[in-house]
Parts: C-alpha cells; structure tokens; sequence
C-alpha cells in the first residue's frame, strides 16, 4: 500500500524557502521508495517550483496572512486532504521566536494540527523516525516550452554565459548599487572574451517577492557596454530555463541562487548582508566571496543590519558597498573563471566555503540544511 506523506511547510513567501521544502520532500521520498510525498506550501510562494520536482506527487497553496494574525487559519485548510499516513511540518514552528515574529504562521499551525489526521504520527522535516536520506540533489524538471523560450532568448551558439541577479526582495541596502554592479559587468567582460551577459529580476509588486530594485536601476545596467540579455519579468519557469543554459548565476545571498543550484548551474555568490549560504545541492559547484567582516560587518540575520551612507549610492550596508566591491573585483573574477573552467568539484567548494566561513564567524556560529557543515570542522 502506498504511503501518503505530507510536508506541511508553511513559512515566508520568498523563494528560497519553496526550494528549501523541496530539499525536505526529496529526501522523504528517497528514503521509502513508493512512498508519495506532498508538500504544503504559502500560496504566495512560487508554488510552481514543486511542481516542477519529481519527488513531489502534489502542492497544496494556502492563501493565509503570515505576518498578521489569521482567526480564519481552520477555514483555509478546506482544500487540504486531512488524512494522511505521516505528517512532518518545518521546524520554525517548534521555535517561540518566530511564532512571536510570525502570528500568521503561529494560527497556521494550530489548525493544521486540528484538520491534519495523520494516521502514524507527526513530527519534523529531516526527523529520522520519519525515514529522511540527507544530503539528496534537488532538481527541477522545467517545462520544455520555457527551455525553448530561453534558447530563443540566448541564441544557440557556444559562449561562456553568465546570468546576473542585481538584488533580491529585501531592502535595496542590503544589495550593492548601480555602480558597484557596473564595476562588476566592466571587469567580468574584460576577463572573459566573447562573455554573454544575462540580467535576471522581478519588478512585478505583489504578495509574492520582488526584486527590490526599480525600473531605472534595470535600465541602467541593460545600458551596459556589454549588452547585457534582458530577461526581467519573464515567467519563472523562463527564468529559471535561461539559468539553466547559463554555465553561472552571479548574485549576492538570494533564494534564486538555490534556485539555480536546482536547475545544475553554478551559484557565484557576493556574499554578505544579513545571511550566509546555508544550503548546497549535491553535485553542484559553487563559490561565495566572502567579505572581510573586521571591515564590512554582515551577517546579523533576524537583528537588523548596519547600514552607512555610502557616497552617491545612498544607504548600504558594509558588506555592499562599493568600496567592498570594488576590493573584492579581483577574486570574484577568479572565481568566475574557476566555474566556467569547469575545474572545481563539488566536494571541494564545500570544503573551501566552510572552511573560510568557519574563520570569518566561528564554528559555533556556523548552520546549514541537512547540516552539511558538520563534515568540514
């Protein structure tokens, strides 16, 4: 008989967060062959993404408040099938800080509790009684109209390609500006001969997240000496294809970075602003460039991070502005060339980044999913 497994996943709308429930239905489903695992997500989160995962036999969005109160939680669980055979829920939920931070995620909770009858217990994602295999290669399996449209997109010749996201959803002082990405388009096209560029975003203000950067801002980079591909605004799935056909996404800490780690393109990350890179997908390389934090402090997570005035491009915080960036051109270009060479093995870049994460915020401060860190003390 077949087992009915439900991943109850309701967290922030960002992307991210769909991608890191996905790593959690992925590892569900390979530890008991046949079993159907289903995944319940925020509605306001790309719940297309599990969708486009194997391991997932079916998404369930609930419209619901998460930041506010919801009295009407019980009410938008109507559509979820209440019998299951196991139930596992994030973790967060388990975590007084964020039911305080999270009241919609707090009511969201109490009445799964109350319509899921889960018929052999509930616990938590990666909860070994459960049956969880770690550390599995998340992949997505896009559409082929979005890879057709990507290849129109791009063209089909063979040239070094390397897609840029500028910013992710949250405030734009938590990204480097215009300039300090002209700085990095200028020294990328110098270093890689006959390099496609490819600009990646979403402009589109709604419930779910969006770049945090303007048309104007857009513009100014599409203006670029390069010529940059535009593929702002363009569905997800097109996005995430154009990805795909790219030997690497560049961007600074972003839920679209595991994103792309799902599709098999390396992440480049200019790491800083509030979070380290906390998750990686077997088999994929990567590279976070890593501040200096003695002098551009980053990484204070939920506490609010320092922001300076950073001349002519306004409020950033250290780790984004242009006098970080500007430092750091040289190894990020480095890093560049190392992933379009094809040379650096997955093992190794997990190696080398929590070996100088490790350094740069101690070991007691370092986490990942799955805990991957734990074999690189």
């Amino acid at each position: 008989m077949t087992e009915r497994f439900l991943v109850d996943f309701f967290y922030a709308q960002q992307l991210g967060h769909a991608i890191e429930a996905l790593q959690y239905c992925v590892g569900h489903a390979a530890a008991v062959p046949g079993r159907e695992v289903s995944v319940l997500l925020n509605a306001a989160t790309p719940t297309e993404l599990a969708t486009w995962c194997p391991a997932v036999s079916a998404v369930f969005p609930v419209a619901a408040p998460f930041l506010e109160p919801d009295p009407h939680a019980r009410e938008r669980l109507a559509g979820v099938p209440r019998d299951w055979d196991r139930v596992v829920d994030d973790t967060r939920r388990h975590q007084p800080f964020q039911l305080d931070l999270f009241p919609g995620m707090r009511d969201h909770y109490a009445a799964s509790d109350a319509h899921l009858r889960p018929r052999t217990g509930r616990s938590v994602v990666g909860a070994d009684r459960a049956g969880y295999l770690p550390h599995q290669p998340v992949r997505l399996d896009l559409p082929v109209a979005a890879r057709e449209a990507a290849t129109r997109r791009l063209g089909g010749d063979a040239r070094p390609r390397i897609a840029v996201l500028p910013a992710g959803s949250s405030d734009p002082s938590l990204y480097p500006s215009v300039g300090s990405w002209r700085l990095v388009l200028d020294a990328l096209a110098a270093a890689v001969p006959g390099l496609q560029l490819v600009l990646l975003g979403r402009l589109a203000r709604d419930e779910r997240s969006s770049t945090s950067w303007g048309r104007d801002d857009v513009d100014a980079l599409l203006a670029h000496r390069s010529h940059p591909v535009d593929c702002v605004d363009v569905p997800l799935a097109e996005q995430l294809a154009v990805v795909e056909a790219c030997d690497i996404l560049l961007a600074p800490h972003s839920g679209f970075g595991m994103a792309a780690l799902a599709v098999g393109t390396p992440w480049l990350a200019l790491s800083g602003g509030r979070w380290f890179e906390y998750w990686s997908n077997s088999g994929v390389p990567f590279r976070s460039v890593l501040p200096d934090l003695q002098r551009y402090p980053a990484f204070s997570q939920f506490d609010p991070a320092d922001v300076v005035v950073d001349g002519d491009d306004g409020p950033r915080t250290p780790s984004m502005t242009r006098a970080r960036v500007r430092e750091d051109l040289d190894r990020l270009v480095a890093a560049a060339r190392e992933l379009l060479a094809g040379d650096l093995t997955h093992e190794q870049a997990l190696r080398d980044y929590h070996r100088d994460l490790r350094a740069a915020v101690g070991g007691d401060a370092v986490w990942s999913i799955d805990g991957v860190h734990a074999a690189y003390p």
